[in-house]
Order: structure tokens, then sequence, then C-alpha cells
């Protein structure tokens, strides 16, 4: 199992932009929340059946990542820059766990859930878990629990997706404007700014 950083530092499309960082008790909510804001950089889409060419990175979108108390998974909430959802991912994962700077990091256990507001929806994934198993890199017990939990996300966040998309828009409208009330402060003070770091 890989353990991966929310602020997305290395091994991904992009890094180094501002990250926010915060504990979320909220109506509908509770868990740790945090916010990538991508303030430059070219436009990466990935293709779906119903939403066609959806964009999951671009100057102008925000990445809002959800780890809800008793649950094992990272909601990962691709917002567009008018404000409107373009794809949504969720990690299974072992654990969530906090660096030295305060920066939390999670461990993935394979599987993955994602879906479009235009209805896509699909399992990601399983070949590598059965793989790992297989290796004996998980237990049983692993196995099944992410196994479970994906049923789980699934029946949860796919099932109505509208009204899946309508919860989590609440929760990034307020993760969005305690950022800007200046209640969440930026991470990291140094980001990359320049056009092309995607």
């Amino acid at each position: 199992m890989k353990r991966k950083r929310l602020d997305r530092d290395v091994g991904w499309c992009f890094h180094g932009f501002p990250y926010y960082q915060t504990r979320l008790e909220e109506r509908g909510f509770k868990g740790l929340a945090s916010m990538i804001d991508i303030v430059s950089g070219e436009r990466h889409c990935w293709d779906f059946e119903k939403a066609g060419k959806a964009p999951v990175s671009e100057g102008g979108m925000k990445w809002l990542q959800l780890v809800p108390d008793g649950k094992q998974r990272l909601i990962t909430a691709m917002y567009k820059p008018d404000g409107s959802l373009s794809v949504c991912y969720v990690d299974v994962i072992e654990r969530i766990e906090s660096d030295p700077d305060g920066v939390a990091a999670y461990v993935d256990k394979y599987l993955d859930v994602v879906f479009t507001p235009e209805g896509d929806a699909g399992i990601l994934d399983r070949d590598e878990l059965d793989a790992a198993f297989e290796a004996g890199d998980i237990t049983k017990r692993q196995y099944d629990s992410a196994i479970k939990e994906c049923g789980m996300i699934f029946d949860e966040m796919c099932l109505d997706i509208p009204k899946t998309v309508k919860r989590l828009g609440e929760v990034y409208g307020k993760v969005c404007e305690k950022v800007k009330n200046g209640e969440i402060p930026p991470m990291n003070t140094k980001y990359q700014k320049a056009k092309g770091d995607l």
C-alpha cells in the first residue's frame, strides 16, 4: 500500500499550490477537510461516457478533499473555476496519518470509486487489490475491508448522485468561505504561480 500526502507534493500532475487543511464539524459532515487551490496551469481532462471530457486540473480549479470520521475513504471533489463539480474520485484507504509539518497523509488501499454529476459511476483498480492480496502485500482482513468499504461508498454516493453533488457542494461552500475569511490559513506559504506547472 502506498502512502500519499493530501497536499499532493509528489507523484501528481501538479504540486506546490496553496493547501488548506482543517477539522470540520458542520451539519452533514464531520472529519478532516482540505483544499488545494490550483491557481495556474494547463487544462487536463479525463474521458467519460456521459460527461465527455471532464476537467480534473486547470488554473482556477479547486480540489476539496474529505476524510469523514469513522470511514475508510478519501473523497476528492474536483471543482471547476465556475464552482461546479467536475469529477469526484473516492479512494478506499487503510488509515489517515499526519506528517511532522501537520499535513495529512493517507495509506491507499487500491480500490477507487469515480463518478460525475452527469451520471457516470464506476469502481476502479480491483485488479490491483486482487494482485496485492495474491502477492501477500495485504491480509484477508484488509482485502475484505476494502471490498466492503468500496461497496458502501458506491451505495452511499453513487445511487443518488444529485443528492451527493448537493451535499458535497454545501461542504465546498463552507470550506471556501472559511478560506476566504482567513479562518483556514494556507499550510504552505510558497507556491508555484507560473503557467505550465501542471
